[in-house]
């Protein structure tokens, strides 16, 4: 007989927290395309492939380490997906958004979601970082319907301020204090992100409707993690990699090459973003 939700999600975070011992994460970090290399500065690692948890899919996309990293970083026990998984990967939603609730089943408090994604406001740049300060949901599907499980949220969470607003405020006071060269501040800007099922990227008439209608950047994931992460009473942080320009009058053709090359020469100040505001956060315990 198949296990129910709740029962997949208990069996994965217990094969999890018994390879983990003594470490216990208070936050979740969730890498995205091109920013995988991360989990390669937690210090003491125990890294736990996804094929080997219990119900666990596994990443099917190239720039997708597919593994758990825990340990420590800035001082704080942290535990980071390498690699996510997508909707257009022919998972359910609820598939999707899974590592969600096992990483809270293992007592994380706060989730930092980062992404690779296309700019749509005009003032943005290949290269910057955008810092979510909400999202539309494009993808014509929710992590939700369903029957609620009341051990994991209410059936109607709120999300009026799904992307926590004291975490978006100390990420923009640390960026202001970040050089990533002699006199010159990270760049870190703010906006929407509209999240689609892909896997092809946009037109330029359905690309010029999104920024339309308030989109600043647009990608492939996090939208339905957010939503269960609220769910569970997490708190949430998202960070963008802008890795290419996604305007609909002026699109020129991209590849999945393309984004994740810029996202690697991005990946610098990414970190020394991350890590700050990992080190920074007060995490109610």
């Amino acid at each position: 007989m198949e296990k129910t939700y709740i029962e997949q999600i208990k069996e994965a975070a217990a094969y999890i927290r018994n390879r983990l011992g003594d470490k216990e994460p208070v936050i979740g970090l969730v890498l995205g395309s091109g920013l995988g290399d991360m989990a390669n500065q937690v210090e003491q690692p125990t890294a736990i492939d996804y094929h080997d948890v219990p119900h666990f899919p596994v990443s099917t996309v190239e720039g997708h380490e597919g593994r758990f990293v825990a340990g420590s970083l800035e001082g704080k026990q942290v535990i980071v997906m390498q690699g996510r998984f997508h909707y257009y990967e022919g998972y359910s939603m609820k598939k999707v958004v899974f590592p969600v609730y096992v990483m809270k089943e293992l007592g994380i408090k706060t989730v930092v979601m980062t992404n690779a994604a296309g700019g749509m406001n005009r003032s943005f740049a290949a290269g910057d970082l955008m810092l979510i300060s909400d999202h539309l949901n494009m993808t014509g599907d929710n992590p939700l319907i369903g029957p609620n499980h009341s051990e994991l949220g209410v059936r109607f969470p709120d999300m009026s301020e799904a992307y926590n607003r004291e975490y978006r405020a100390l990420a923009i006071k640390l960026a202001e204090e970040i050089q990533v060269e002699p006199n010159e501040p990270l760049r870190l800007q703010q906006g929407v992100y509209a999240g689609i099922t892909g896997p092809a990227y946009l037109t330029p008439s359905e690309l010029t409707m999104l920024a339309r209608v308030g989109g600043d950047a647009i990608g492939m994931s996090t939208v339905g993690e957010v939503i269960a992460a609220r769910h569970a009473g997490l708190q949430v942080l998202g960070i963008s990699c802008i890795t290419d320009m996604a305007i609909g009058e002026e699109l020129e053709p991209l590849t999945h090459e393309q984004v994740v090359a810029v996202a690697n020469r991005t990946k610098p100040k990414f970190i020394s973003l991350v890590r700050a505001f990992v080190r920074e956060v007060k995490i109610d315990l």
